[in-house]
């Protein structure tokens, strides 16, 4: 495992990992942020209420 180190410089390889791996977690959220069953900032969805006729006028 100590060869690699050797091939590889320690900083830059881990930095190049943290990078990697905080694009990866954005592009995840931002793909369950476009779907509506896992958008959490617009709430749950609610099904449009039916259509119904207008209450008749009280007789006077």
């Amino acid at each position: 495992m100590w060869r690699m180190w050797m091939i590889f410089d320690p900083r830059r390889t881990l930095i190049a990992l943290f990078i990697f791996l905080f694009v990866l977690a954005l592009l995840i959220h931002f793909i369950l942020l476009s779907t509506d069953r896992f958008n959490w900032l617009d709430g749950p969805k609610t099904a449009p209420a039916a259509v119904t006729a207008p209450a008749p006028a009280p007789a006077s």
